[in-house]
């Protein structure tokens, strides 16, 4: 019934826009004739004038039958642009040639001029019905807009290309968005001082503080979606400088699809100021070697975890194993892959890997060829004071895992480690250096190909500092800083994850994984851009408050400890570290000492951690 309502509705307005085109034509060749005799109808010749009556009904009826073959009533005339332009100018040139061969079919006489200006004045006046609807609510959007100036938004556009004409035309047009574009800029000289969609290019992205005075700018929308990973840090990072909302167009693909639109805007988010281009991993390569094969992944609800679930899913292995503590979690990544992968064959289990007889049957039953672990306690300040819980979990969850896969022939074994384990000074960082120590000590007693992959903080990933500081914003701050002059590396989790499998493919067993994530970022900087971004100025909108360092935590991170060395692999930026020496019959016997200690809740296993890992500095 409602397609029968929609179907109806659409009809009757096909009707109406025929019948004014028809009306138009009708109009254009009267008005023509009469131009013709000078403005006076009672001059035209009675021959003439029947000869009009007698075909002009006719010939309306072919120009809405032309018209509708040229597609011209789909169009919403909202958002009318050049392409209907052209599609009534190349309707008008097939009408040519079919007047002319009517008139000589119907041996109608009516002065040369008659045609001519029939045609030309019918092509303005069907051009102008359908542009000046547009025009009209254009009128009336500002009109509007006008009445309820007090939440009114003047915008910039940031890429006078295809990206922004659809940007600006939607602005224009909807009555929705209670904002209007007024200035556009563009680095290309060509393009300065001229208009797009009637807004002036008003000049280069250094010329972004000054017009954003001038035009009294409050929001700056980036509509350049192929601009390169430096280019677009250049910019946003200008717009930071401006107490102005920065929004952007998400990416390349969505302007290929057509997809660009205000309402696929996204707030720029910080990894848009890292500065470096995504990290590019073969994904066919590791698709490859992934597909067929039974996966299983540990910590798999948590950030990074859930994240391998996803892309691993979608090189459709035989079998996807699930393995997490948090069922709150794993209940999450069941049901989105469920949802996103109806053929994939999930297995979602719940267990420890401090537990070996869970192991023990989990992959006795499922045999997967690749594990990837992720489980592990992350969190600095919060290991800093359960130091046992630290190593019980992390070191023991990993050795008792890495026994396990060892046991059951598993092909390959992925730890996933982090930048903390370098020169660590504190606990949760000493734990994961020790868990590179356990599987790299496992791969050379077993036939499983054991590897670490090391790399620094992810955005977004759960109790990171990105969703904090927004979450401090939205409150009206204060953003709490530990140190003004602290720094860290930084990468999305697709990243982090596509090394992680990258780590994989390139194993041959006892790697170190490291990424080469360009230049440090100052956590100060990232919280005033991130606090400009979002319309606000720093310490006058929304105070920084400076905390002081955590325990054990550091100004600055690692990611290579000198004795390792580096060695490149085909992706330049992936680098792998040399295994170091140590003697693993006394790193099991430490190991036991560790054990013990965990199972007693001792009070010094700090100092007996520091005693395994010469470079942990409590």
């Amino acid at each position: 019934m409602d397609k029968l309502k929609l179907d109806l509705k659409w009809l009757s307005r096909v009707a109406l826009v025929a019948l004014l085109d028809a009306f138009c034509v009708f109009c254009s060749f009267f008005f023509a004739l009469v131009l013709r005799f000078e403005l006076r109808l009672g001059a035209v010749e009675p021959e003439f004038l029947d000869g009009f009556c007698h075909s002009i009904l006719f010939w309306c009826a072919i120009t809405v039958i032309v018209f509708a073959l040229f597609d011209l009533y789909n169009s919403i005339w909202s958002y009318v642009s050049e392409n209907e332009l052209f599609r009534l100018l190349w309707a008008h040139a097939v009408l040519i040639p079919i007047g002319l061969l009517c008139v000589k079919l119907s041996g109608l006489h009516m002065p040369r001029s008659y045609y001519i200006m029939g045609l030309v004045f019918s092509f303005m006046s069907t051009t102008t019905l359908r542009f000046a609807y547009r025009f009209a609510r254009q009128i009336k959007a500002r009109a509007l807009t006008r009445l309820h100036g007090e939440g009114r938004q003047n915008i910039m556009v940031i890429g006078a290309g295809a990206a922004g004409s659809v940007l600006i035309r939607e602005y224009a047009n909807s009555k929705y968005l209670n904002g209007r574009v007024v200035c556009i800029i563009d680095d290309n000289p060509a393009k300065q001082g001229r208009r797009l969609e009637g807004i002036p290019v008003v000049g280069n992205r250094y010329a972004i503080p000054e017009m954003v005075r001038q035009y009294g700018v409050n929001k700056i929308v980036f509509a350049i979606p192929s601009a390169s990973a430096v280019t677009r840090r250049e910019i946003l990072s200008i717009c930071s400088t401006v107490k102005c909302e920065v929004q952007a167009v998400p990416g390349m693909y969505q302007l290929v699809n057509g997809e660009v639109s205000v309402s696929k805007l996204k707030k720029v988010e910080i990894q848009d100021l890292l500065g470096r281009d995504p990290i590019q991993v073969n994904l066919e390569e590791i698709y490859r070697y992934i597909s067929g094969k039974v996966v299983m992944v540990t910590g798999g609800g948590g950030s990074i975890g859930s994240e391998l679930c996803r892309q691993i899913a979608k090189s459709k292995p035989k079998q996807l194993v699930i393995f997490d503590i948090y069922e709150n979690n794993a209940y999450s990544i069941q049901r989105e892959l469920e949802h996103d992968y109806p053929d994939l064959n999930l297995v979602v289990l719940i267990g420890s890997v401090r537990n070996t007889a869970r192991l023990d049957y989990v992959l006795g039953k499922y045999r997967p060829e690749m594990v990837f672990h992720a489980a592990a306690h992350k969190h600095v300040p919060l290991m800093e004071d359960s130091p046992n819980e630290a190593i019980k979990n992390n070191v023991f969850g990993t050795y008792k895992m890495a026994q396990a896969a060892a046991r059951y022939s598993v092909k390959k074994f992925v730890l996933i480690s982090t930048d903390k384990a370098v020169n660590p000074t504190n606990i949760m960082g000493a734990s994961k250096r020790l868990c590179e120590m356990v599987v790299q000590m496992m791969n050379r007693e077993t036939a499983t190909e054991f590897v670490a992959v090391r790399f620094g903080n992810v955005l977004g990933s759960n109790g990171s500092v990105i969703p904090i500081f927004e979450k401090q914003i939205a409150a009206g701050g204060p953003v709490t800083v530990t140190h003004p002059e602290i720094t860290r590396f930084f990468m999305t989790i697709p990243e982090a994850v596509s090394l992680v499998l990258q780590a994989g493919y390139y194993a041959k067993g006892g790697e170190i994984f490291v990424l080469d994530m360009g230049q440090p970022v100052k956590i100060d900087d990232m919280a005033r851009n991130l606090i400009r971004l979002s319309g606000y100025e720093p310490d006058v909108d929304i105070k920084i408050e400076y905390t002081g360092l955590r325990p054990g935590e550091k100004l600055y991170e690692e990611l290579l400890m000198e004795e390792e060395g580096l060695k490149e692999t085909e992706n330049k930026l992936i680098h792998i570290g040399r295994p170091i020496e140590m003697d693993d019959e006394k790193f099991k016997e430490q190991l036991k000492i560790l054990e013990e200690a965990y199972k007693v809740e001792a009070e010094n296993m700090k100092e007996l951690v520091a005693e395994i890992v010469p470079t942990y500095k409590p």
